[in-house]
């Protein structure tokens, strides 16, 4: 999502860079090309005339800071633009003195009302909570059944019971205080569209439970039709977030950009897969900066923290210190990796990332290829590449379904990397770095130039980039 308004913000700021002066005429050029942009991704025309009014207003005969170019002061002022549109920042959970907190769960059908209940659930695990779900959706077949299958995957009880609704929720409420559980997540039941039924039952569970949050579950890629049920929904449940599906896909995005604007309540969660562990608390600042190309560093962080164990980060980092960095340790950090997400997502994230490889897609059996190569060699292989000749070359390349130039290119390429890892300044050779009186000569452990010598040269990049089969 997105990519089209990155792409068209992209082309914006080019033209800007190298002007010397901000012009008022250049300022309403640049306003244009904003409006238009933010239209074409269904941003609600009056948020698009807001954040036009508010931007002119900071750019005309505004004195440019020093270090800031046109561009930059542009960008600068469409990044907070964008934040505040966005909601400005992130809700703040706090949880009622006197549990359980009880979040209560609205929407159409097919917003992924379920499978975010779960995913919330999930996420109050993460906080150190103990959540219990109710299944109060008793109208669609298998609603309850769906809950208690994604609830197993997290280990999270569901109390759900046959007959009102209503009752249903009140009765999980009293099971949630009997059982110590300090969250209480209700999941109700949606239909294909607002109906008076629907709002009644959803406001008579809301009377019964008396939640400390309502969220709205709506579906990104119905654009302004979510802004318009978030409206209508808000009416009648005083919402207190809203919970943003899809943001994945390939829509235009703008029911982020209109929703807090229009209906006055903040995007409290974003989900962005399939996987239960693809929900994420919704931080304005990071998708304004992943829009405008700034990448989102922290997010990357997050989840690298979240997926890598400690205790194997730790073993890897020693063993690369010692210089021993081997295909099993490469294909652990490939295995890490992959539990973050998509690769193509996480590319977003980094700042400074070429467009052309933002868009790449990258795809889990592109890894699978290179990961199957490599299972295919025997741990002796997988410990020392130098082994690898062309009888090898060619069993490898049969028993992962690749030719033998693709293994080659990848033992090629990984010897590279091991080369490059060896000649970084604290990475390798501390024991002989350690020594002392002897820094004048040349050659392995002397001078400036030895492993490990903290004056030592990076060596330069090498002339081709490091790419690995399937992915060049």
């Amino acid at each position: 999502m997105f990519e089209a308004l990155s792409d068209r913000f992209d082309g914006i700021f080019k033209r800007l860079r190298g002007k010397g002066k901000l012009r008022e005429e250049d300022v309403e050029e640049v306003l244009r090309e904003i409006r238009v942009a933010l239209l074409e991704a269904d941003v609600d025309f009056t948020v698009v005339r807001t954040m036009q009014g508010r931007i002119r207003e900071r750019a005309v005969g505004v004195e440019l800071s020093e270090a800031l170019n046109p561009a930059q002061h542009v960008i600068k002022i469409v990044h907070e633009e964008l934040i505040n549109a966005l909601g400005g920042e992130a809700i703040k959970i706090t949880f009622a003195s006197r549990p359980p907190t009880v979040v209560l769960m609205a929407g159409l059908q097919g917003s992924g009302k379920t499978t975010n209940s779960a995913k919330l659930a999930r996420w109050f695990k993460q906080q150190g909570r103990n959540p219990l779900l109710v299944g109060a959706d008793l109208q669609r077949p298998a609603a309850v059944e769906q809950l208690r299958s994604l609830a197993g995957q997290i280990d999270v009880p569901v109390f759900s019971q046959p007959g009102d609704p209503v009752q249903t929720a009140a009765a999980g409420l009293a099971e949630a205080r009997r059982l110590g559980r300090d969250v209480l997540i209700v999941d109700t039941a949606g239909r294909l569209a607002i109906d008076i039924e629907l709002m009644e039952q959803v406001r008579q569970i809301s009377d019964a439970v008396i939640p400390d949050y309502t969220f709205l579950v709506v579906d990104a890629m119905t654009g302004q039709d979510a802004v318009t049920v978030a409206k209508s929904f808000n009416e009648t449940l005083a919402l207190d977030g809203v919970i943003l599906t899809k943001l994945d896909g390939d829509a235009r995005g703008g029911a982020a950009l209109s929703v807090k604007e229009v209906v006055g309540k903040p995007i409290a969660f974003a989900s962005t897969g399939e996987k239960l562990g693809d929900f994420e608390l919704f931080h304005p600042d990071r998708l304004a900066g992943r829009i405008l190309g700034m990448g989102d560093v922290l997010t990357l962080i997050e989840k690298a923290e979240e997926v890598y164990e400690k205790e194997a980060a730790e073993e890897a980092a020693a063993r690369l210190k010692d210089g021993h960095f081997t295909l099993d340790d490469f294909l652990e950090q490939m295995q890490q990796l992959k539990k973050m997400g998509p690769i193509s997502g996480l590319v977003g994230m980094i700042p400074g990332m070429p467009k052309e490889l933002k868009g790449a897609q990258i795809e889990d059996d592109q890894l699978a290829h290179i990961e199957a190569i490599i299972r295919s060699m025997t741990p002796a292989e997988r410990a020392d590449v130098d082994l690898i000749d062309g009888s090898r070359r060619a069993r490898i390349a049969r028993g992962s379904g690749s030719d033998p130039g693709e293994v080659g290119q990848l033992v090629k390429q990984f010897k590279e990397m091991q080369k490059m890892m060896k000649r970084i300044p604290g990475l390798s050779g501390t024991k002989k770095a350690g020594k002392k009186g002897k820094g004048k000569g040349k050659g392995k452990g002397k001078g400036p130039n030895r492993v490990g010598d903290p004056r030592a040269v990076v060596p330069a990049a090498p002339k081709q980039p490091f790419t690995l089969p399937g992915l060049n």
